[in-house]
């Protein structure tokens, strides 16, 4: 509760309206819904799967206390303590206790950009999902996949159970039927043109600023070369760069990425069919694919680092030794991650050499902790017996 509150009073306090999107697009959204006016991505295309609209509705039942903003905080506040009510349990694992202050500091030093997104509700479903995989598979697959029906990255965990689990045909069910309701509540509602509007809304996307790629061009504008800019883009309302050659970057950044999450699972896929346990083999496949979706992205909102809390937190519940190094690591990059947005961005999106230089070093950290993940993934023991035995 005191880790809560602080980052929310953070939202207030901090530069650079760290809550804005919270009160200049989730509310408007939310109140279009109720009262009438359309709702998002069933009554015109949206850049969010069709749930994210659940929890933004959710928040206006409790406007009353005291304004959206709170009701927004105190909805994160609420997902968040029950997922951590069953990270901790009884509070008798070492390793539970040990992820749990892992999401705390995480959370302090990310920031109120942690709480103040959409990916503030999808992070504790994600861990709970997480955390059920191995006992619950058809319950964690379906709070997985309501995740992913809000923001799509939760994806990468459902992926990475498909693969590590053996129980892998309850993970699929379990996605199919969110999937198949969701769809079907969209098509009934007359918005089945709009189903996977947020699929094209995201790849005709430019380069955020805070993507890994853009600092090709955004030291390009540090150093003033003609073209290269960083500038406001008012559809999505975010900061993306421009300069020489950006378009052929933006046309293969999705195709990379593509390359790069496939390439991931097939790694696992095969350490899965050479007998690798699930507890070994899930945690490093769960954070590599969430940070190729981070790293590989031309995208780069500094809410994705929350993305890293499940993977790091499962993998410190299961082999807290081996993850207390990369768990270290995200907590130095949810650090700068803070830097870089909100307290430093003003001088970022001008162009200034040393805010520029913390989003690099930021950038750098996130590349060292893929390379970490990854390295980690091969490694991973596979079992003696022969792959025919292995369900």
């Amino acid at each position: 509760m005191v880790v809560h509150v602080l980052v929310a009073v953070l939202g207030y306090v901090l530069p650079n309206i760290p809550m804005g999107d919270v009160y200049l697009v989730y509310e408007p959204w939310a109140r279009d819904a109720v009262e009438g006016r359309g709702v998002a991505g069933i009554s015109h295309a949206w850049i969010y799967p069709q749930l994210a609209i659940l929890p933004m509705v959710l928040a206006l039942g409790l406007e009353w206390i005291a304004g959206y903003e709170v009701a927004w905080a105190l909805l994160v506040t609420l997902a968040d303590a029950l997922a951590f009510a069953m990270l901790v349990g009884r509070g008798r694992s070492n390793g539970r206790m040990l992820a749990a202050a892992f999401w705390l500091g995480f959370a302090l030093l990310l920031g109120p950009v942690g709480m103040y997104r959409l990916d503030g509700i999808t992070v504790p479903l994600a861990l709970a999902g997480c955390l059920w995989l191995a006992g619950r598979p058809l319950v964690a697959s379906i709070l997985l996949s309501v995740a992913t029906w809000m923001k799509v990255w939760p994806a990468a965990l459902l992926a990475a159970a498909v693969v590590a689990l053996r129980r892998r045909l309850v993970v699929v069910g379990g996605a199919l039927i969110v999937t198949g309701l969701t769809a079907v509540a969209v098509v009934a509602a007359g918005g089945g043109a709009h189903l996977l509007g947020f699929v094209a809304g995201q790849t005709g996307r430019g380069l955020q600023l805070e993507a890994p790629i853009s600092a090709i061009y955004l030291w390009q504008a540090v150093a003033g070369v003609p073209g290269a800019l960083v500038y406001y883009d008012r559809d999505i309302l975010t900061f993306q760069v421009t300069g020489p050659g950006v378009d052929g970057v933006i046309a293969a950044m999705t195709p990379v990425l593509v390359v790069a999450v496939f390439s991931i699972a097939a790694l696992g896929a095969f350490l899965a069919w050479r007998g690798a346990r699930f507890v070994t083999l899930f945690p490093p496949l769960a954070l590599s694919l969430v940070l190729a979706f981070i790293v590989f992205n031309k995208v780069g909102s500094p809410q994705f680092l929350t993305w890293l809390i499940a993977p790091v937190a499962i993998g410190l519940v299961l082999d807290r030794r081996r993850w207390l190094l990369p768990a270290v690591v995200a907590l130095v990059a949810a650090l700068l991650t803070q830097l870089v947005y909100p307290v430093f961005y003003d001088r970022i999106i001008v162009a200034d050499a040393f805010g520029a230089t913390v989003l690099a070093l930021r950038n750098l950290v996130m590349l060292a902790l893929f390379a970490w993940a990854v390295a980690r993934l091969a490694r991973v023991p596979r079992s003696a017996r022969h792959p025919s035995t292995v369900s």
